[in-house]
């Protein structure tokens, strides 16, 4: 494989170079004028493993937007987030634990309704999370376990999603196509053999770019994992983890 067949490299100015902690202190800061942008970015990367979770308590799937809306909103105007640092541990537990508080202590469903509304209300593809609600497992499981197996489908799909378009950036989007089968052990009739053809090269050559994809993959997915826990040393212990989630 040529030079040009070389896995493309990871763009100098990605949307996720900001690591996770640091937007929690830069949203739980409302002195700072880019707060609420931050929280966006939050809600849009860890809403739906929460909206699962509420689901999975029971709420109806109107009551379950409303709270999860709520709880995005308050946690800018009550300014939850000042409380989390990566000192607390884990930012997907420093979550869940706010919502379980927020479910039990401080959402009414009247209240918000009279309010009208709120300045920082967050716009959620609630269609599409329904769309996925339906396709649980119908098997019954705690709202804790369908978190965290939620979470762990976030955090692979945005890993995916990171590579897929460094890909795409360096003109390979097709190549990413062909390639991505590796990552689950999936390929194409023929194996490698079949993706060689499809990439005009040698079967080792395949063999190769294949072996450098799962390379890249494990490598964001540890760059991801270790923006949401506290120190390096637990990066191993939490990947385990949410792969025991996806086990159960």
């Amino acid at each position: 494989m040529n030079s040009s067949d070389a896995m493309p490299q990871a763009p100098e100015d990605r949307s996720f170079a900001t690591t996770h902690w640091s937007l929690v202190a830069k949203a739980g800061d409302r002195r700072n004028s880019g707060s609420a942008a931050a929280l966006a970015a939050l809600c849009q990367r860890y809403w739906y493993p929460l909206y699962a979770f509420v689901r999975r308590r029971g709420y109806p799937a109107p009551e379950a937007q409303d709270l999860t809306q709520e709880f995005f909103a308050q946690l800018l105007e009550k300014n939850t987030l000042a409380a989390a640092s990566t000192e607390r541990g884990r930012f997907r537990s420093f979550l869940l634990t706010a919502m379980k508080n927020f479910l039990a202590n401080t959402w009414d469903r009247d209240h918000a309704q009279k309010r009208g509304g709120h300045a920082h209300r967050l716009t959620l593809d609630f269609t599409a999370s329904e769309s996925q609600w339906t396709i649980e497992p119908a098997d019954p499981e705690t709202p804790e376990r369908c978190f965290e197996r939620q979470w762990a489908l976030t955090l692979l799909a945005t890993v995916i999603a990171r590579l897929q378009d460094e890909f795409a950036a360096a003109g390979k989007a097709e190549q990413f196509e062909t390639l991505k089968g590796a990552l689950t052990g999936e390929r194409a009739h023929g194996g490698y053999a079949s993706i060689a053809a499809a990439l005009g090269v040698s079967e080792g050559a395949a063999r190769q770019a294949a072996h450098r994809l799962r390379k890249r993959y494990r490598e964001l997915l540890r760059e991801e994992v270790s923006q949401t826990v506290a120190e390096p040393a637990e990066v191993d212990e939490e990947i385990q983890r949410l792969f025991e989630a996806l086990g159960n």
